[in-house]
């Protein structure tokens, strides 16, 4: 989902995203229970991680994990995701379309929030409206325009006052329209082969009529339709939130446990102490104090299995020396001069897996043998190759910069990242540090526009899955124009395979398309992959059948407890 998640995690993130299957993924280690939940009831009230959620619990304006956690557990929408990324249908009954810009979808019958109010066509087109309209304020507006990784719907733009002292020219879409109770249907701008993945979202999720009568009100007490529901008077803020099973849910996700009561924690290592002490069942996220000891400490508890988050670093288009054939050189070059594997070992702990290509793992379409991925090898003479025929063509001088924040934890690997580069190549190359994330946004963004900046080379950069599609992150980040595509880069041989891939009528066919379109990225390389982030977390014996799910979250309906 689009949930961001700590800025200091991602570079090019600008939505969000906020957060697996267990594809295998060479040197990924899973020392977890990430066995599927075998079933059963049980009556105990599992603890769980979580954090204070950033603003009311509206679904169209929460961007962050620890409010998008709760949503997912309190509503359902159209469809969800299972814990190897497989979109089902949830209260949609069929998705259809001719064309993939006109689509019908209809909903399962007795779908009811749990006011007792049913959930109709209506109670989605209604929220969804609700969303996109700028008067509103919500921050998943763009959800519902972006191409990159939205739906694009047909009279957003209506929507969208021109200025604050405004009002819109309308407050629906037209674009959305009700059928039935039961059905209503989408006209999007553009086609998407993977709109029935795209709309597993929170941002998508229906509200009942009483959330249009005061919605800040109706965020501090949300009514949803999901397999938990808040507790009466539940919401303690900056301590917990208490949810209990929504006894009327029909979905597959009905919860085998007594409730979940979700503890807001300020210290993912006071987490992961209250874990060890027995004071806590799961635990979504390993401190980076603990990720060396955490698997010894767990044990068959522990979990580190790969996530949906790429990483790796950006080289602007237009930098000296890294533009036309000699600049392909030198990419290639900087590419085989880094030794993922032992990076990942020595800095990471083995939680993060080197990069086979620009999406992840736990994303349908993920191949670890696209033609030209041979570039991510650690081959120092291959580079020192490359580097020197570039160089015949206009030598180098001066250092290789990497921009980071030093408030994000990333001094470590980019270190280690311009020191195999230093030794492969035999240049001068360096991090350059940013005291706080914001600063090193601001002048990716200025950058961007052709402004001067202090940035002196390449800047890290990544991607977090917001659903688990591949055009998520390859048009976000390197669709020409995209909001994410912080290297300006553009290809329309690239841009023709998104929007070939896009218009597929089937995800197969289209992941073929994106399969190739990643055959460009490997001989342009505008960005440098490095690693995959895994999912680190843990879980007491107090708990069973505990299963993350593709985005690292866990599956907490599933998790039993005596």
């Amino acid at each position: 989902m689009k949930i961001r998640r700590s800025a200091g995690l991602l570079a090019t993130i600008t939505a969000g995203a906020l957060l697996l299957a267990a594809c295998s993924s060479g040197g990924s280690s899973s020392s977890s229970s990430t066995t599927a939940a075998s079933g059963g009831t049980s009556t105990g009230i599992v603890t769980a991680w979580g954090s204070e959620p950033e603003n009311p619990l509206i679904p169209t304006n929460t961007n962050e994990t620890g409010g998008g956690t709760i949503l997912t557990q309190i509503f359902a929408g159209l469809v969800y995701y299972d814990a190897k990324g497989k979109t089902h249908n949830e209260v949609a009954d069929s998705i259809t379309s001719s064309d993939n810009t006109n689509w019908t979808i209809k909903l399962k019958s007795g779908w009811k929030f749990t006011n007792g109010e049913p959930v109709t066509a209506k109670s989605f087109v209604d929220a969804w409206n609700y969303g996109a309209v700028s008067t509103n304020a919500q921050l998943n507006s763009g959800w519902f325009q972006d191409p990159s990784y939205g739906i694009p719907i047909v009279g957003y733009d209506d929507t969208q006052a021109a200025d604050a002292s405004s009002q819109p020219k309308a407050t629906t879409m037209s674009g959305l329209k009700v059928v039935d109770d039961t059905t209503f249907t989408v006209q999007l701008t553009t086609p998407l082969s993977d709109f029935p993945v795209r709309i597993g979202y929170s941002a998508f999720f229906p509200l009942p009529s009483v959330a249009f009568k005061d919605m800040k009100a109706f965020g501090e007490n949300p009514i949803g339709n999901g397999p938990y529901k808040v507790a009466d008077n539940g919401w303690t803020h900056n301590v917990d939130i208490k949810l209990v099973p929504n006894a009327d849910f029909t979905g597959d996700r009905k919860a085998r446990n007594g409730g979940l009561d979700i503890k807001f924690y300020t210290s993912q290592d006071t987490a992961y102490n209250d874990l060890l002490a027995g004071q806590l069942d799961v635990l979504q996220t390993v401190p980076s104090s603990a990720l060396g000891t955490f698997q010894n400490d767990l044990g068959s508890n522990a979990v580190n299995i790969p996530g949906a988050v790429w990483q790796g670093f950006t080289i602007p288009q237009n930098l000296a020396h890294f533009t036309g054939a000699e600049g392909q050189l030198r990419r290639a070059a900087l590419s085989h001069a880094i030794d993922r594997d032992t990076i990942t070992k020595t800095i990471f702990h083995g939680t993060r897996t080197p990069a086979t290509d620009f999406t992840s793992p736990v994303i349908p379409g993920w191949s670890d043998k696209i033609d030209g991925s041979d570039v991510l090898k650690y081959d120092p003479a291959a580079a020192k190759k490359l580097w020197a025929q570039a160089d015949a063509m206009s030598p180098w001088s001066g250092s290789f910069t990497i921009a980071y924040n030093a408030d994000g934890g990333h001094q470590a690997w980019v270190d280690a990242v311009t020191n195999s580069i230093k030794n492969a190549l035999g240049i001068d190359a360096a991090g350059q540090p940013y005291p706080v994330f914001k600063d090193l946004r601001t002048d990716i963004n200025a950058s961007k526009k052709g402004k001067k900046t202090g940035l002196t080379g390449a800047f890290r950069s990544g991607w977090q899955g917001d659903y688990p599609g591949a055009l998520d992150f390859l048009g976000a980040m390197w669709a020409t124009g995209a909001g994410s595509n912080d290297g300006s880069y553009s290809n329309p041989q690239f841009d023709a395979l998104l929007s070939k891939g896009a218009q597929e009528k089937s995800l197969d066919d289209a992941n073929k398309d994106f399969a190739q379109a990643q055959t460009i990225l490997f001989k342009d390389l505008p960005s440098i992959p490095l690693w995959y982030s895994n999912s680190t977390g843990g879980f007491a014996k107090t708990v069973k059948n505990v299963e993350f799910g593709w985005d690292g979250v866990p599956l907490y309906y599933a998790v039993t407890k005596s």
